[in-house]
Formats: structure tokens, C-alpha cells, sequence
């Protein structure tokens, strides 16, 4: 993969900020005490996740920065009307190759993401070969995994 920033080409790395917004599924109480708020749940689980992020080397990606300081925020679920809440965090990552960028692009949490660097990217036939795979291997995973939570409730 070649990258091109302004007249100079090179083989480095892909520069990206991606967005990922956890939920905040809450869990009725027990007995008579109430369960946590779902803001109180989105940020437990962002947190989790993030120290995953922090903690556990994914291969071809380098995570650089992590931005938690963005706040909570409800939306209604669409299913059920009740009001759930999502605490984004922001990361900056560099990555060797695009198909790396797909671990964290195929999340159930994903939101956005935003190239950084390089300015243009040339792929070969092999490249957007081996892309196009990976990305078709990436979401039967995901379909996997909706299966296997669809058949567990």
C-alpha cells in the first residue's frame, strides 16, 4: 500500500481518529434495590473497553491517544422507545494497512472515522483483493456473532 502526502510516496503507516460510542444496556435490580442508571452503565462499559484498548496489542494497530472527555448522551432505542445511554470515546490510531483499521471499524459501536494522514492512498489489484476479503471475512464473523446473541435470548 503506498500512501501520498503532497509530491513525496511512501510505505508507512495510515493515520486515522475513530469514534466509538458504547451502550449502556442496563440489567433490571435485584430484590429491592434498583440497577445502575444506563449513564452510570455506558461509562462502566467504555471504561472496561478502553483499558482493553490500552491493555491488549492489536496487531498492525498502534493506539496513540484515547479521548474519553466527551459526555454522555441519551438517545431512544429504536426497538423499544425507552431511552438509552452512549459514552463516546475517540481514538487515534496508526495502522500499517487498511485491513488492520477493520478490527475496529466493524464494531457493534463504531461511529465515525476520519483519515488523518496520508492525504491520497494507491492501492494494487492484490491489495483491494486482499482488502475486499478481509472485509467480507469481518463481517461473517459479526454475523456470527448476532446469530449466537439472537439465539441466546
Amino acid at each position: 500500500m503506498k500512501f501520498r502526502l503532497g509530491e513525496d510516496v511512501n510505505k508507512n503507516h495510515i493515520k486515522l481518529r475513530v469514534r466509538l460510542d458504547y451502550k449502556g444496556e442496563t440489567k433490571p435490580g435485584r430484590f429491592f434495590f434498583g440497577g445502575k442508571s444506563t449513564e452510570k452503565v455506558a461509562e462502566d462499559t467504555r471504561e472496561q473497553r478502553i483499558a482493553l484498548l490500552r491493555n491488549i496489542p492489536m496487531q498492525g494497530i498502534v493506539v496513540e491517544d484515547i479521548d474519553t472527555t466527551m459526555e454522555i448522551y441519551t438517545a431512544p432505542d429504536e426497538t423499544t422507545g425507552e431511552d438509552i445511554a452512549y459514552a463516546p470515546a475517540v481514538l487515534t490510531v496508526c495502522a500499517d494497512t487498511l485491513e488492520d483499521v477493520l478490527r475496529l471499524v466493524m464494531r457493534e459501536e463504531f461511529r465515525r472515522v476520519e483519515v488523518m494522514e496520508p492525504d491520497q492512498l494507491t492501492l494494487s489489484r492484490y491489495e483491494i483483493e486482499r482488502l475486499l476479503f478481509k472485509v467480507s471475512d469481518e463481517f461473517g464473523q459479526a454475523r456470527q456473532l448476532w446469530e449466537r446473541r439472537l439465539n441466546s435470548k
